[in-house]
């Protein structure tokens, strides 16, 4: 399926432990230091940088931010501009993953 779509934190926890999925943290760097995913590309939205984004399409892409409404813009951005012929936006965002209760990595992350 082509275009952007939504999919809620346990469909992407799916995908990422699975290896399918790559998730592309667009939240800035103070927020990334509080709370993020295990494995993530980190592309603030404010430096917003679409060659950092992995694009050789082996996995699907899903953006994720703190609510879900910075990534659905960078996901219909890369889908409209054809960097991207699929994106997905993480529903609720970080804030309904952890509620969902899954997975964060807490604090400053490891240099």
């Amino acid at each position: 399926m082509a275009g952007m779509s939504e999919v809620p934190p346990a469909t992407v926890h799916q995908w990422l432990q699975a290896g399918e999925a790559v998730a592309v943290d667009v939240r800035e760097h103070e927020e990334v230091a509080q709370a993020r995913l295990k494995d993530f590309v980190h592309v603030p939205m404010s430096a917003f940088d679409p060659a950092l984004i992995p694009t050789d399409g082996t996995k699907k892409v899903v953006f994720v931010c703190a609510r879900g409404q910075r990534s659905e813009q960078i996901g219909h951005y890369v889908v409209g501009s054809g960097i991207l012929p699929e994106a997905y936006n993480m529903a609720g965002g970080l804030i309904a993953w952890h509620e969902a209760g899954l997975p964060l990595d807490l604090g400053p992350p490891a240099s």
